[in-house]
């Protein structure tokens, strides 16, 4: 891997020596101005935290022994100091924090266990008070050990990775590839917020132990960077306080006054503090609904009320150095906002799930989610994408992948996942399964997906597959024509299409294997194809019912040269100019259409 990568022109390095990667405060929806430590860098077994072994930027290959293989099992350690700062006179709690660690840790200070988790895409966190503060706690300095283990044992979600690397599966991540952190809290402390926003006012449940809590809600402070308002720790994240109120209990409506709603074209955000008599923390939201209803003789989405077209593109999160990660949180706001000029409104976050930073980002800049669930159990080329490509489909899922662990580990991490991102506005559309991926009951599913998160478009079965219970229609079409849409019961989604492949000299991954559903030579013919493919197989089919889109995709990854931009982000493949004229052909007719559909 690391020869194929050495084919792209370098980027301009923003990790500079010294100088900590992804040094932002890593919770932006839950953020304490209490006492934290940020654990990124470069740790003193030689690894550069948090980027995975397989990148680059971990400098994993530059180590003494490295062999070009990457270890089933690795042991990374550093060394920190914590001195409790006496915020708190009823007494602390010290948490130490994971974004990700790909697939099996476990975790050990001064020698002693800590911790196990498994599982490679979500957060977890670790008390260790007792390690760090009691009597028996090592002087000075702590040793912090991470010891993991990953086999690509395919019973965790593992969305993309392969050993075998080549055309849509890519280099496998392994170890610590999100930020690492400690967090020092009051020992009654608030542990999360549950934000549910309709058009007028928010439901908010405050976990924590406190029998009572005041809530500030503040207007924005558009004087700031929009791309950095929220993510800055402290008071810097509020602006004018438009409501307070003191509430008895963990549950308690909110309605806002003179409601300003989350669009696209005007992603208004609410800052929120919630305090009780030990705790504080600030956090952000947005007033925004999306649902599905009649208009005329086709279901449509409305976005507050107002049918909308999802134009958008799949983001499959790779990048060139960090694998998994962009240089600095920067990329993910660079990704956003290339795709935003191009004219699109939606991003499918494609079987991943990223750091806070991405949706961040997404929020800010008025990017719609779709955000798929990541694939467990195993993949079969022929079951999977040849026979159901030529349509020959399986009748029933509800003996598909029946390995119970398998199941099992699928749906807490669906659960975990939902929970995760809930708060995030941006996200308005979860997909369950992709053409098949581990498919298993999916009406079920989609029945336990709706309960966890009632306010969100399902999809159960992107592609095909397709059993009973989902909020639309999903089809994937790459090589035949689209198929005219008469369907009166749910939305039609064109949710994979396109990938046209042009190769950028001196900016592929791999110049021997360049992958893609058709070929081009030169920008001006690609950029004129992608507009003949949008006008006969989207364009003209919103009328009878298309109702959103994803072209295949944002960059190019690895063998996959499909992208509108190149791997390493520096050249723009498409005319930026017909893109525009697509995004505006594209939402006339589809205004034209739901203006006419009374």
């Amino acid at each position: 891997m690391a020869d194929k990568r050495k084919n792209l022109q370098k980027l301009k390095m923003n990790v500079a020596v010294g100088k900590k990667p992804f040094a932002e405060y890593p919770r932006p929806q839950l953020i304490r101005q209490s006492k934290w430590i940020n654990l990124n860098g470069k740790w003193d077994c030689g690894v550069v935290v948090p980027f995975p072994l397989q990148s680059e930027l971990s400098e994993f290959d530059t180590l003494p022994g490295y062999t070009g293989k990457i270890p089933d099992e690795y042991d990374y350690y550093t060394t920190f100091e914590y001195h409790p700062s006496g915020d708190y006179p009823g007494g602390n709690r010290v948490l130490l924090h994971f974004g990700a660690v790909d697939q099996i840790c476990d975790v050990a200070i001064d020698g002693r266990n800590i911790g196990h988790h498994e599982g490679g895409y979500l957060p977890f966190s670790f008390d260790i008070t007792d390690r760090v503060t009691s009597p028996s706690a090592a002087e000075g300095a702590h040793v912090l050990q991470v010891h993991i283990t990953d086999k690509l044992d395919l019973k965790y979600p593992y969305g993309k990775q392969s050993r075998n690397p080549g055309g849509m599966w890519y280099t496998p991540v392994s170890g610590i590839w999100q930020t690492v952190w400690i967090e020092e809290v009051p020992k009654n402390y608030i542990r999360g917020l549950k934000i549910t926003p309709d058009l007028d006012g928010i439901r908010l449940i405050v976990d924590g132990d406190a029998d009572s809590y005041s809530v500030e809600v503040f207007e924005p402070d558009t004087g700031h960077n929009p791309a950095k308002r929220i993510v800055a720790p402290g008071d810097s994240t509020l602006h004018r306080m438009i409501y307070r109120e003191t509430y008895n209990g963990n549950k308690t409506y909110i309605e806002i006054e003179d409601p300003k709603h989350w669009t696209p074209d005007c992603p208004y955000l609410y800052g929120i503090r919630v305090s009780t008599k030990d705790d504080s923390v600030a956090s952000y939201f947005a007033l925004r609904e999306i649902k599905i209803h009649k208009v005329g003789e086709h279901k449509r989405f409305l976005l507050n009320g107002k049918p909308v077209f999802f134009h958008g593109v799949l983001d499959q999160g790779y990048y060139p150095e960090g694998i998994f990660l962009p240089n600095t949180e920067d990329g993910y706001d660079t990704d956003v906002m290339n795709m935003k000029e191009l004219g699109f409104n939606t991003l499918r976050k494609h079987i991943k799930i990223e750091p806070p930073a991405f949706y961040v980002a997404c929020d800010v800049r008025g990017m719609m989610v779709w955000q798929d669930m990541i694939n467990n159990s195993d993949y079969d080329f022929m079951r999977d994408t040849i026979l159901p490509t030529f349509g020959i489909k399986a009748k029933t899922d509800h003996y598909t992948h029946h390995d119970p662990e398998s199941r099992r580990i699928f749906e807490e991490h669906m659960r975990e996942e939902v929970q995760y991102l809930y708060n995030f506005p941006c996200i308005v559309y979860y997909t369950i399964f992709n053409e098949g991926w581990g498919q298993f009951d999916s009406d079920r599913l989609y029945e336990d997906l709706k309960e966890l998160d009632p306010t969100r478009i399902v999809d159960s079965t992107s592609g095909w597959f397709r059993q009973f219970k989902s909020d639309v229609v999903s089809r994937h079409v790459y090589f035949h024509k689209v198929a005219k849409i008469l369907h009166h019961h749910h939305p039609v989604v064109i949710s994979e299409f396109g990938g046209y492949n042009y190769a950028e000299k001196g900016h592929t991954f791999n110049p021997l294997n360049n992958y893609g559903y058709k070929s081009f030579k030169d920008k001006r013919t690609l950029s004129e194809s992608i507009r003949k493919l949008y006008r006969e197989d989207i364009i003209s089919y919103i009328e009878m019912g298309c109702s959103g889109s994803i072209y295949t995709q944002l960059s190019d990854v690895e063998d996959e040269t499909n992208g509108f931009y190149t791997y390493d982000r520096h050249i723009c493949k498409v005319d930026k100019e017909i893109m525009q004229n697509i995004a505006d052909e594209l939402y006339s007719e589809f205004y034209r259409c739901v203006n006419t559909k009374e």
